[in-house]
């Protein structure tokens, strides 16, 4: 599930290998995962030595006990690691690459162990858990408690008709309005890098005086955008899928516009809805899919979060109505 904290759960086993001399080796897909995951390794052990490895990265040289790295680092090992824990298996590069997944194997020593981490498993994964010949650990719920913001529904023009009557929805305006009166921070997602440029137009003329931009993958600036989105410098950032997971910005609500697209499966939607509900702080969160249709995907995405607070408030992982009452 996303935003449960899977990260943090591995560290007391992460702990184990240490203790008894082992080297770790945790691999995220892309840069911004491996940064994001960075300073929270180098918190949970300040005695260790914490190596991080990304294309140009200056840690390259470098070895320690505990290896954060994009998956196509894992080239460069060979039986090197007691523990290789595959962060977000589901995203690209990772998924659907033979080569990288014989990588992950092959950095990992004979006898070593490697662990896969997902919010949104590939179906032949789930297939295989569900069947009893993968051994899992399912987690219905985050951390705080509280339900998984289920994603309402915007029903609106695409994207491309938007931008050719150059406006947008006087709905949509007045609902991202709503969460940046309520202090939230707000993800708006799209479907294609080039819908970014004249949607963040649009946006500045209808909503005034709010630090508003866009970042994608080819964006030399994203890193920096993201941080000062962080750091609510900037309140509104229209991005694409780049921004799906690995990002943990308290207080956040999305939007995601042409949630219709065949771009957006169900995972993809998960993984973006997951960005709002993270902070204990803010635990309910906004979801808005934008669309002029309903799909399969869009379906399947809202009835697996449900399923997922089913699952969590039947099993007793939800906080009672009291219990947050008197929080």
């Amino acid at each position: 599930m996303t935003g449960a904290g899977k990260t943090e759960m591995i560290f007391p086993l992460l702990q184990s290998i240490l203790d008894a001399g082992g080297r770790v080796l945790v691999a995220a897909p892309r840069r911004d995962v491996v940064l994001e995951l960075a300073p929270r390794l180098s918190k949970a052990f300040p005695s260790e030595t914490v190596v991080t490895l990304y294309g140009g990265s200056p840690d390259r040289w470098k070895r320690g006990s505990i290896t954060l790295a994009t998956t196509h680092q894992l080239l460069r090992f060979k039986r090197a690691f007691d523990l290789v824990v595959i962060d977000e298996i589901d995203a690209f590069p990772y998924h659907n690459d033979p080569m990288l997944d014989y990588a992950a194997k092959g950095a990992c020593k004979i006898r070593g162990k490697y662990i896969y981490l997902s919010a949104t498993p590939p179906t032949s994964l789930q297939r295989e858990a569900a069947a009893g010949r993968l051994p899992h650990a399912k987690v219905p719920a985050r951390f705080h408690g509280h339900p998984l913001p289920v994603p309402q529904k915007l029903k609106m023009f695409a994207v491309n008709r938007c931008l050719q009557e150059k406006k947008l929805p006087p709905l949509l305006i007045r609902s991202l309005s709503a969460s940046l009166s309520r202090g939230a921070q707000v993800f708006l997602f799209v479907s294609r890098i080039k819908h970014i440029a004249p949607i963040l137009e649009l946006l500045r003329k209808a909503i005034a005086n709010v630090p508003i931009e866009g970042t994608s993958s080819i964006d030399p600036e994203r890193a920096s955008k993201v941080m000062a989105f962080r750091n609510r410098e900037i309140r509104l950032l229209v991005t694409t899928t780049i921004l799906e997971r690995g990002v943990t910005v308290p207080k956040s609500d999305v939007f995601i516009l042409d949630a219709d697209s065949e771009l957006f499966d169900e995972a993809a939607l998960i993984q973006m809805a997951g960005r709002a509900g993270r902070s204990k702080d803010d635990p309910a969160g906004r979801v808005v899919f934008g669309a002029p249709q309903w799909t399969r995907s869009q379906s399947s995405a809202v009835r697996q979060i449900k399923a997922m607070n089913r699952i969590a408030r039947k099993g007793g992982y939800l906080r009672s109505v009291q219990e947050l009452v008197n929080d």
